[in-house]
């Protein structure tokens, strides 16, 4: 009788406790996440569910877009977090490196050139190009956002173990990363081959992980999971009709490299593993802008899962306790910079490179200022890579260090650009372009610029820009050029003749950057010029006999315009003043000003620029014939033909309104567009001086390709004339 009331007891004991002892034996479970760019919103989406259904995760592995939600879950962060710092990413803000705003003002003054191509290098061996569209800055600086609450450099010690999957481009292997800066191994994972920089770790130069292993379940389970919960969000592949051209070929090739894996990854499932193929419809890789629909259709797959997730359920006390212990709270703690360091430097004197900081020893570290700073950085054209860690040190504190790899294929570059524009009535302008610049020559950033252009306009440049301090505060410039361009003359809007003004000079200026959108200079000119005859029955001589030129040119020049082509924000101006003189070698005395002064807003897709030109001589003597001015074209009062009014001074200002058509992304995209200008030019433009006001409107389609912008509008004069445009380049 005694026994059989302990066996009772021992039976009711091993049931009260079985479920518990059933929970403490859960199989680990393994999230697999792989990659497809933006259709990665829907991996948020799963975790919502399954934070739901109370299912803990244990280990994950992603590759790509997996390994950025993957990644940032696994730190510690909280699905919301995620959520909120994803929400704002767009296509444009991962792409696009440089914010133009930040680039030295030295570089955008050539903005007008219609580049064609990537910048090439040239070396010993030949021409060296970019391994990639974009270098990843803007993408790292995210990257860094999502997984700041990395406190060890071992995956396995995060709150939740974490491997990302990348390829080694050399051997075409799977790499698995389980050490190191958790935002480097994300974004070696999603670095998409020829569109984004490989990233060069351990001796590997890896690229995306999804043509060697797009859904690693191997990876996971030989991390030790005994269930898989595996989300496919791989891109199908390109319907006939689609491949269309080189860059869709080369993108089938890949898209056929990771189903084929993926298919092999699905098969070594085994019974109970559970595989989630969310209907992401029409969100393609690309679309990054559509994050929260392929987070819906993440979470629907999900939940229609339910019934096989749910076996993988823990009790809710025991799911928030696990929770809990998985959420890191976020470090507040602003806690001073002891040192600041550049690190990588080879030709680049790295005081050029804390110049460009804003981040400062004694301050507090702030995360907003330091991505500023590697953007900054990142602009000023002499790297492929930057970014920036945070270490600690025992006799020293709290270190930033700046990381910068120089460009491989410089310092000596060449660029090509390309100008077309018609009025179908027989004016026609061609125009191509070469730009070389070999960049530092001497410790302190000695460049050599030459420009060639051929065509309509035919010039040739060549400069020296010597910075005299280390920090370039302070610089000087000599340059030679010589140009050819057309000089018309037209009649009631017919051209009665063409000459060509020919000028050869020399110039040396003193000058100082101000900010990163500013720059004085204030330098001696001297030179000839000559008009030649083209096609006209009169001799260009007698037009304007040869004469020499010499004087004090100063030039003030501001841009802030976060766009040069399509701008929605800043402003841009220039203001000239030149003073000729026989005593620095001129044939005329006469002191002329100049200026040209732009803005541009943005409310959504609507935008507005305004723009202002105006020239006036400010001595008694009239100027000479070389240095008129002139007006008429598109956007130069559109329905006129391009250069049909000469004048020695001019008043002319313009509004233009786009509509964006499209989403950026690597570009601009498409615009309606329609302006409004006014203007004008003469030997006088005052209000007494017998000068005309004419006006020109017009409507226009603008498309940014890869060969530049592209636009076909319509002028129309106050008047009653009207010209067709088509344009390749910036008008």
């Amino acid at each position: 009788m005694g026994l059989s009331i302990r066996a009772a007891a021992v039976a009711c004991a091993v049931w009260l406790v079985a479920p518990a002892m059933a929970q403490d034996v859960r199989p680990k479970v393994g999230l697999v996440l792989s990659g497809g760019g933006a259709r990665g919103g829907a991996h948020i989406g799963v975790l919502k569910a399954l934070e739901e259904l109370h299912v803990p995760v244990d280990v994950i592995v992603g590759t790509s877009a997996g390994s950025i939600v993957g990644a940032a879950y696994a730190t510690g962060m909280s699905l919301t977090e995620i959520e909120r710092e994803m929400g704002g990413l767009n296509t444009a803000m991962l792409f696009r490196d440089i914010e133009r705003a930040e680039v030295p003002l030295r570089t955008k003054i050539h903005d007008n050139i219609n580049y064609i191509g990537p910048e090439m290098g040239i070396q010993a061996r030949g021409i060296a190009l970019p391994k990639g569209a974009v270098a990843g800055v803007s993408m790292e600086a995210v990257l860094r956002r999502l997984t700041h609450r990395q406190r060890v450099e071992d995956f396995d010690r995060l709150p939740i173990p974490f491997r990302a999957v990348a390829t080694d481009l050399t051997t075409s292997e799977m790499v698995v990363l389980g050490h190191g800066n958790l935002a480097i191994a994300v974004r070696a994972s999603m670095a998409i081959p020829a569109v984004v920089d490989p990233v060069e770790l351990d001796g590997r130069l890896l690229v995306d992980g999804g043509p060697s292993r797009n859904l690693p379940v191997d990876v996971a389970r030989a991390l030790g999971a005994d269930v898989i919960i595996a989300v496919n969000i791989g891109t199908p592949l390109l319907k006939r009709e689609e491949i269309r051209s080189l860059l869709s070929v080369s993108d089938q090739m890949t898209r056929i490299l990771t189903n084929s894996n993926v298919a092999a990854s699905i098969r070594e499932m085994r019974p109970g593993d559970v595989l989630l193929t969310p209907d992401l419809g029409t969100v393609t890789t690309g679309d990054f802008d559509r994050l929260g629909e392929a987070a819906l259709a993440g979470e629907k797959a999900a939940r229609e899962a339910a019934g096989a997730l749910s076996r993988y359920a823990v009790a809710p006390d025991r799911y928030a306790a696990w929770r809990a212990g998985t959420v890191v709270a976020e470090d507040t703690s602003r806690r001073p910079i002891d040192a600041i360091r550049v690190k990588g430097t080879e030709r680049v004197n790295p005081e050029v490179v804390m110049a460009a900081m804003k981040s400062k020893v004694g301050e507090p570290f702030d995360t907003v200022r330091a991505d500023g700073d590697i953007k900054r950085i990142y602009a000023r054209g002499d790297f492929e890579r930057v970014a920036y860690t945070i270490t600690e040190e025992p006799t020293v504190g709290r270190v930033m260090t700046a990381e910068v790899s120089e460009k491989s294929w410089g310092p000596n570059y060449l660029r090509f650009g390309l100008g077309l524009s018609t009025d179908l009535e027989g004016s026609a302008v061609f125009n191509l372009a070469a730009t070389h610049r070999a960049t530092w020559l001497n410790q302190l950033g000695g460049e050599w610029r030459n420009d060639v252009q051929i065509g309509h306009t035919d010039s040739i440049a060549s400069e020296w820009y010597q910075p005299l301090t280390p920090a370039q505060r302070l610089f000087v410039a000599a340059r030679v050029e010589g140009m050819r361009e057309p000089f018309d003359v037209y009649e009631e809007g017919d051209r009665i003749a063409r000459f060509r003004r020919g000028y050869l000079g020399a110039g040396l200026d003193v000058g100082t950057p101000i900010g990163r959108g500013g720059e004085l200079r204030v330098g001696l000119v001297r030179g000839r010029v000559r008009m030649l005859t083209d096609t006209s029955a009169v001799a260009g001589s007698l037009i304007q006999p040869n004469a020499q030129t010499g004087g004090v040119l100063t030039r003030l020049r501001y841009d802030t315009l976060d766009n040069l082509r399509f701008p929605t924000r800043g402003y841009a101006g220039e203001f000239r003043v030149f003073a000729s003189r026989p005593e620095l070698g001129a044939d005329d005395t006469y002191t002329k000003l100049s200026g040209t002064l732009n803005g541009a807003r943005a409310w959504g897709r609507h935008s507005m620029q305004a723009g202002l030109r105006g020239a006036k001589s400010v001595s008694d003597g009239d100027l000479p014939v070389h240095e008129l001015y002139s007006l008429g074209g598109f956007l130069r009062l559109s329905g006129y033909k391009t250069g049909e009014f000469l004048g020695r001074e001019l008043a002319f200002g313009r509004l233009i309104y786009n509509y964006r058509l499209s989403v950026p992304g690597l570009l601009d995209g498409a615009f309606f567009g329609a302006s409004a200008e006014a203007g004008r030019i003469g030997d006088r433009v005052s209000r007494n001086s017998g000068a005309v006001t004419r006006q020109g409107y017009s409507l226009y389609l603008s498309l940014d390709t890869p060969l530049g912008p592209v636009y076909a509008g319509l002028g129309h004069t106050g008047d009653g004339r009207q010209s067709v445009y088509l344009y390749l380049g910036q008008p």
